[in-house]
């Protein structure tokens, strides 16, 4: 495994900041912000032509009075040289605009339709595409008035909708209360947007796609307010390298423990994504009287029973929890991990177990990882308003426990002891399957068994999941399920160039 900075991670800066960082960027390279805004806007039409091949479709373009309508006016001009139909709509030109606003207003084709949303006539052609960019980044209030009603009408046009950068009405870093404008498509430059990763916000956001815009990830680690997002060129350096004299228990000897009668499938789902993540050896432990009475669907997963005094000091990762039940004494599952006394990965019913024992969270053994969905987490910490206040939720809890939790769900949330807080880039909304969570505790074990740190084991476990759930709905879309994730699980170390 290569060194790996703490922070070489794609920073997700606050909206605050990045007028800060813009300038300090055209500064260092000697350029002016209209130039940053041609490659922004250069990105943006690289991005669509990819998509939108038909140059006869119908494009209208509405422009506010700031840097995000100058975008607009920018996408315009090159989007009309490629031969597509631009309709420009704006708020106001002259006094009151961004001077790269007016600078590429008057770098408009002299011949170009340019409408104040005054005199437009409220027509958008059926089957058309509108780019909405009035309001980016800078918004700082709830739209209301006329603008409100614009985005209303625009929320009902029957049209491809895309946002530059961000949608218009969505704040930058906190959960919205207002009229915001209903994106397929964000096209956001450099890095997302926080408030682009809510659940809450999927109605705005629609498709997120992040386009490079020529700020390299150094300059913008001193803008980082502790926030990440993890992407593919991220993982490679933290794999383990493993050589032609390694041998099964190098790769790993790692335990399952759940699988109460009737959800013993979760625990071979679990105990089959660590095989095909790598480990070497594999065992489980049903919660039954005997484990002759246990039919396993896989050869190569070994039949484990934990009792009272059973040593688990020889096994190198344990994951506790998926279909264990809520029947279990709280002092076995303390016995299980004062025995272990190294990381584990707890999920599922064993998350429910600490919660209903609060006196087990401090005998956590430290940097464990906890595998939480959503109402899981709550019975954790209690009910929580919005995602902003359920990140800050995490990030506190993994820091008192000094362990990591990993929220899941789209854009899975990752949040480790030191109060670094990394968003996931992978996966998509097919994986919300049964047994989706019992895959990603079985290769995020896997990886602890193999010699991972708990960090690296999260990281590459999520964004590894993520993205065996995006092949296996190539073909399976809707019908995918839990086993199918699994048998991509492999295609996933052939498409990141893992030996």
């Amino acid at each position: 495994m290569k060194n790996q900075s703490m922070y070489d991670m794609l920073p997700i800066i606050n909206g605050e900041s990045i007028k800060e960082l813009d300038q300090e960027f055209i500064l260092s390279k000697g350029i002016l912000s209209i130039d940053l805004m041609e490659e922004a806007a250069s990105a943006f039409v690289e991005w669509f032509y990819g998509i939108f091949k038909d140059r006869t479709i119908k494009i209208y373009i509405f422009c506010g009075p700031g840097n995000n309508g100058g975008d607009g006016l920018a996408i315009a001009r090159l989007l009309s040289k490629m031969g597509y139909p631009i309709n420009v709509l704006y708020l106001m030109n002259g006094k009151g605009c961004s001077k790269d606003f007016q600078a590429n207003f008057k770098k408009l084709p002299k011949n170009f339709i340019a409408t104040n949303f005054e005199n437009w006539n409220r027509q958008i052609d059926h089957g058309s595409i509108v780019i909405d960019a009035i309001f980016g980044v800078g918004l700082s209030r709830v739209l209301e008035g006329a603008i409100s009603d614009l985005i209303g009408e625009l929320n009902n046009a029957i049209a491809t909708r895309i946002a530059i950068d961000l949608p218009s009405g969505l704040p930058s870093d906190s959960v919205t209360t207002g009229q915001v404008f209903h994106a397929e498509h964000t096209v956001t430059f450099q890095f997302p947007k926080l408030s682009l990763l809510f659940p809450e916000h999927i109605q705005f956001t629609g498709k997120l796609h992040v386009v490079d815009i020529g700020i390299e990830d150094q300059f913008l680690q001193k803008f980082s307010s502790n926030t990440f997002y993890i992407r593919k060129e991220d993982i490679f350096s933290r794999h383990r390298y493993f050589h032609r004299f390694s041998h099964k228990g190098d790769f790993g000897r790692v335990l399952f423990i759940g699988g109460a009668p009737g959800k013993i499938g979760a625990l071979f789902l679990s105990s089959y994504a660590a095989l095909r993540s790598g480990s070497g050896l594999v065992s489980c432990a049903p919660e039954f009287e005997e484990n002759s009475s246990v039919q396993i669907p896989y050869n190569e997963i070994m039949l484990f029973q934990v009792k009272s005094n059973t040593d688990l000091g020889n096994m190198d990762a344990i994951g506790i929890g998926p279909g264990w039940g809520t029947a279990i004494d709280p002092d076995y599952f303390l016995s299980i991990m004062v025995r272990f006394n190294k990381p584990m990965v707890i999920d599922a019913d064993a998350i429910n177990l600490l919660a209903a024992n609060p006196f087990l969270l401090k005998k956590v053994p430290k940097n464990s990882i906890l595998t939480p969905h959503l109402k899981e987490f709550e019975r954790l910490v209690g009910k929580v308003s919005n995602h902003a206040e359920r990140i800050e939720k995490a990030t506190s809890f993994a820091i008192e426990y000094n362990v990591v939790v990993i929220l899941k769900g789209a854009h899975t949330l990752i949040a480790l002891p030191d109060g670094r807080k990394l968003f996931n880039s992978t996966g998509n909304q097919y994986m919300a399957t049964a047994g989706s969570g019992d895959v990603l505790t079985g290769m995020i074990t896997s990886f602890l068994g193999q010699g991972y740190s708990p960090e690296n084991a999260a990281i590459c476990g999520v964004f590894h999941h993520g993205l065996a759930g995006e092949l296996a709905s190539q073909s399976k879309r809707r019908g995918m399920i839990a086993s199918d994730i699994i048998e991509k699980i492999p295609n996933t170390f052939i498409e990141l160039g893992i030996e």
